[in-house]
């Protein structure tokens, strides 16, 4: 135990003991007044030969009567007591069968009297030093609120590297320099180069933008300092500014070393915009972090790492040369990276011969790090819930089924006519996707509810697609109008389960239409203005660049779209009814069909 904590409990225990003395004393004090008499008492109980003992100490006397009962009682100070009791009319005869005892005074007794009202004052005088000493604790964390938050991690035993991280390889490849600067700065500061003050990661959420930073860290072997740019901001203004002047003062203090501020967003957004106008605390904040990064010499040795989502947001001052000089962009990985991602974190785990990493890529298109960990997390769980010793290529398809459409709800009742209905509007989507030729290939179907869907048609493409033309486009709404279009050709009647097919067709034309100029009729134009707010983040209006007539064209070039597609779903179903029939019957029979299944079902009824 720490010698201040040890002393710490010694001093409550001492105060424990003098309360409870006290105490009792105070107890043992009333009880010993209740069984106190008078001397007149005494003197009457000497004449009537009732007292067989008298001891006495000082002017406290202590009285034995001869029945066994004790009392006491008080002289008057500077007389005997032989001389008080003879005034009082006690004779010599009546003090014959008494004995009396002489004592000293008590020096014990003395003490515990002294004690009995030093006790008071020293629990007084130690309740206000406790409240003394919250009161300077309390000053201390007010001088102490506008030091820097940041956590800082040692470089001497790093826990992430680059080869921790995959699928980014161009991004490695530019801050690979960063890290050569850290270690060898001297290479840089000969040839009269400058590195780069900051660094800044910008991509989609769960692209892996903190890892890199983590890693860059590690490889360097050098400090890392942690923090949010929500930490920097406060309700009273200048204390963000302060945080970050302490922040810098300790990355210089700790050079060479990395400053990492994560969600840098949230204290660079553009000054001076916003629903409310200018934000005071936020803007001090951020400029101070201006003045910081800018201020630095060529020799701290001190990298600045942000990370955001929103690029596009950024007050432009942050992102000039000199401050913000390189920007490295992590996108979404493609599937050779998928792969490599997988190989990280498969790492460890026990698989079994049927997986196919490269497969798995493939199956996952637009996954970014975080979903693909979160994927392989969720096979390893199925596999343990399944009492398996490794896992096989079963967990994985049905964790990245999870991860897109969220768990199976087998306990949900369904009745006959709708699992018909769902079973039918799966098959026309899947038959839609299989006769289309410039529409994605079919992985797989099912009419069992998972998250909030009744059912669901996996179509994935052949491989990564980074430009997408107007066929693909018209493929993609002939897909997502199929169900609907078998739902009318079979019942004759629609239902809600197309709502979100609706939804996202309409959407899609729209773009097609207003944004990417794939109308023959409009041509190749852009309608509409978008009017941002920085301070929000998102749009939050569109200013209308175009007359009534022009919109009145946008609806029915829309319209023409949409009306294309269905009447193509709707001719699909009806020239190969026969096909969309077995379709049902194999989803109402087994529930699911896999690619290989429904590719030989197509291929028997083709």
């Amino acid at each position: 135990m720490e010698p201040r904590r040890l002393l710490r409990w010694l001093l409550y225990l001492t105060m424990a003991a003098l309360v409870v003395y006290f105490v009792y004393s105070q107890v043992s004090a009333r009880r010993e007044a209740s069984t106190s008499i008078t001397i007149q008492s005494l003197a009457t109980e000497l004449k009537q030969q009732k007292v067989a003992k008298i001891a006495v100490q000082g002017d406290s006397l202590r009285i034995e009567r001869r029945d066994g009962t004790q009392a006491t009682s008080n002289k008057e100070s500077g007389s005997s007591l032989l001389e008080t009791l003879v005034n009082l009319g006690v004779s010599e005869s009546d003090l014959q069968s008494v004995q009396i005892e002489w004592a000293g005074p008590s020096g014990l007794m003395n003490w515990l009297g002294v004690l009995s009202w030093i006790v008071p004052l020293l629990l007084i005088g130690v309740f206000f030093l406790v409240i003394f000493r919250q009161a300077q604790s309390t000053g201390s964390q007010a001088i102490s609120f506008g030091k820097s938050k940041a956590r800082m991690f040692s470089g001497e035993k790093p826990t992430v590297t680059f080869e921790d991280v995959a699928g980014v390889e161009e991004a490695k490849q530019e801050l690979a320099e960063v890290v050569e600067f850290l270690k060898e700065p001297q290479k840089f500061i000969a040839l009269g180069a400058r590195i780069p003050k900051g660094v800044i990661l910008m991509g989609s959420p769960g692209t892996g933008k903190t890892l890199m930073a983590k890693a860059v860290s590690g490889e360097a072997g050098v400090p890392f300092f942690s923090i949010s740019g929500s930490e920097f901001v406060e309700m009273f203004v200048g204390v963000g500014a302060s945080r970050v002047r302490d922040l810098f003062d300790q990355a210089k203090r700790n050079s060479p070393c990395i400053v990492f501020i994560d969600e840098i967003d949230a204290v660079g957004r553009h000054r001076g915009a916003g629903l409310g106008g200018s934000h005071d605390e936020r803007e001090q904040t951020l400029n101070q972090i201006l003045v910081e990064m800018d201020g630095f010499d060529t020799d701290t040795n001190v990298i600045v790492i942000a990370a955001t989502n929103r690029p596009d947001i950024l007050d432009p001052a942050l992102l000039r040369p000199g401050r913000f000089d390189r920007r490295v962009v992590l996108d979404r990985p493609d599937m050779k990276g998928r792969e490599k991602i997988l190989e990280v974190h498969v790492r460890g785990k026990p698989l079994g011969r049927d997986v196919d990493l490269a497969a798995l890529a493939r199956m996952t298109p637009g996954f970014v790090g975080a979903d693909i960990e979160s994927l392989v997390n969720e096979a390893a769980i199925l596999a343990a819930r399944r009492n398996k010793k490794a896992i096989d290529m079963a967990e994985f398809q049905e964790a990245t089924e999870r991860v897109i459409a969220g768990p199976e709800r087998k306990s949900r009742i369904i009745t006959e006519e709708e699992k018909s209905v769902i079973a039918y509007h799966e098959a026309g989507h899947a038959l839609a996707s299989a006769k289309v030729p410039e529409a994605d290939r079919v992985r797989k179907v099912s009419i069992i509810p998972r998250g909030m869907a009744g059912g669901y048609t996996i179509t994935l493409p052949e491989e990564d697609r980074y430009l997408t033309n107007s066929a693909k486009f018209r493929a993609d709404l002939v897909t997502m109008l199929g169900g609907r279009a078998a739902e009318e050709t079979v019942f004759q009647r629609v239902t809600t389960g197309a709502s979100n097919d609706l939804e996202r067709a309409t959407s899609l034309a729209r773009r097609m239409v207003m944004e990417y100029g794939m109308s023959d009729d409009l041509g190749p134009m852009t309608f509409g203005e978008r009017e941002e707010m920085v301070f929000l983040g998102r749009n939050i209006a569109e200013h209308r660049n175009y007359s009534e007539s022009v919109a009145r064209r946008i609806d029915a070039e829309v319209r023409r779209i949409i009306g294309q597609a269905h009447q193509q779903a709707a001719d699909l179903m009806d020239q190969h009814r026969q096909t969309l029939d077995k379709l049902a019957r194999e989803l109402i029979e087994n529930e699911t069909l896999d690619e290989d299944q429904f590719s030989a079902l197509m291929a028997a009824t083709a």
